[in-house]
C-alpha cells in the first residue's frame, strides 16, 4: 500500500482551482460579448428605423415641394398684367418655375441638403410673385385714383365737348356741301368700237379695244392738278370688264375693280379726255360706263353697241 503524499494532494487542488477559473473567465467573456452583440443589433435597428423615417421623411418633403411649386405655377398664371414690363419679367420667373419642376421631377439623390436647397428656391420665386402682387396692387390703386380724378375733368368737359361736337357737325356740314360743289362731273360720254389701226368699227365683234370718251367739265371750286380718273365698262351680260392687272381703287370706303385708267391734268376748264380698253370678244348689246374720280362717281351712261 502505497503512502499518502501531502504535496500531491496540494497540487491536485490548485488544478483544480485553476480550471474552475478559466470556465468563470470564459463565461464573462461570453456575458460581454453577448452585451456587445445585443447593443450592436440594438443601435443597428435603432439605425436602420431612423434612415427609414428620415427617407419617409424626405419623401414627404419632396411631394411637399412640388405641390407647393405646382400652386405657385397655378398662381403665376392666374396674374394679369398691363403693364409690359411686368409681363415679360413674369414670363421669366414662369419660365424658373418650369425649370425647377423639371429638375425636381429627375432628381433621383434626395437628401436633406438638396431639400432644403429645393425649399429655398421655391421661397425665392414665391417672394417674387408676392413682389408682382404688390405692384399689380399698387398700379390698380393708382388706376383708380387717376379714374376717380378723372370723373371731374370728365363732367368738366362735357359741355365744351358737345359745344365742339355741334360745332364739328356744323363744319362737317359746311365742308360736305363745298366738297359736293367742287366735285368735277364728266359730260358727254360716248363709246366707239375700233379696229387694229384705231379705226372705228360698225360691229363690236369686229373690235380690238374700246374708246371712252367724255368731258370734264370746268368747277372754279375744284382743286387743279393731276388726277386719275376710273373707268368702269360693263359688257352686256352684266359682267364689268377687268384691267390686265385686276387692280383697283377705292370708293366709298371698299375696294372695286376698274376697266382703265387715265392721269390728267385738271386746271379748273373743260378737259377732254379718251381713254382706251383693249380685248377681244366683244359682244354687241348695251354697255354701262361708269366714271370715277376724287372718290365720286361723276358720270354714267348707257351705250348701245351692235
Amino acid at each position: 500500500m502505497e503512502a499518502y503524499n501531502e504535496n500531491d494532494y496540494h497540487q491536485g487542488g490548485n488544478q483544480g482551482g485553476d480550471a474552475r477559473k478559466s470556465i468563470a473567465g470564459y463565461r464573462i467573456v461570453i456575458i460581454i460579448l453577448a452585451v456587445i452583440l445585443a447593443a450592436l443589433s440594438v443601435l443597428y435597428f435603432s439605425i436602420h428605423h431612423r434612415q427609414k423615417a428620415d427617407l419617409e421623411l424626405l419623401a414627404g418633403d419632396r411631394d411637399s415641394i412640388r405641390n407647393n411649386l405646382s400652386e405657385l405655377m397655378m398662381e403665376f398664371d392666374d396674374l394679369q398684367f398691363t403693364n409690359d414690363t411686368l409681363a415679360v419679367q413674369m414670363g421669366v420667373e414662369r419660365l424658373r418655375a418650369d425649370s425647377l419642376m423639371q429638375r425636381l421631377s429627375k432628381e433621383r439623390s434626395w437628401n436633406l441638403a438638396k431639400v432644403k436647397q429645393y425649399e429655398k428656391e421655391v421661397a425665392t420665386l414665391r417672394t417674387i410673385m408676392r413682389g408682382y402682387i404688390r405692384q399689380i396692387d399698387s398700379l390698380n390703386t393708382l388706376n383708380k385714383q387717376l379714374l376717380d380724378e378723372n370723373v371731374g375733368y370728365r363732367k368738366e368737359i362735357a359741355t365744351a365737348m358737345t359745344r365742339a361736337e355741334m360745332a364739328e357737325e356744323k363744319a362737317l356740314e359746311l365742308n360736305t356741301k363745298v366738297r359736293q360743289g367742287s366735285v368735277i362731273q364728266a359730260r358727254g360720254i360716248t363709246l366707239t368700237a375700233l379696229n387694229q389701226r384705231g379705226n372705228p368699227v360698225t360691229r363690236v365683234r369686229n373690235a380690238a379695244r374700246l374708246r371712252v370718251d367724255f368731258t370734264l367739265t370746268a368747277n372754279a371750286l375744284a382743286v387743279p392738278g393731276e388726277r386719275a380718273v376710273y373707268v368702269c365698262v360693263v359688257a352686256p351680260d352684266g359682267f364689268l370688264l377687268p384691267n390686265e392687272t385686276m387692280a383697283t381703287f377705292k370708293f366709298e370706303g371698299q375696294e372695286i375693280p376698274f376697266s382703265a385708267v387715265r392721269e390728267v391734268d385738271y386746271q379748273n376748264d373743260d378737259l377732254g379726255v379718251g381713254v382706251f380698253y383693249a380685248g377681244k370678244g366683244f359682244e354687241p348689246g348695251r354697255y354701262r360706263i361708269d366714271v370715277y374720280c376724287d372718290g365720286f362717281r361723276v358720270g354714267s351712261s348707257e351705250i348701245a353697241l351692235k
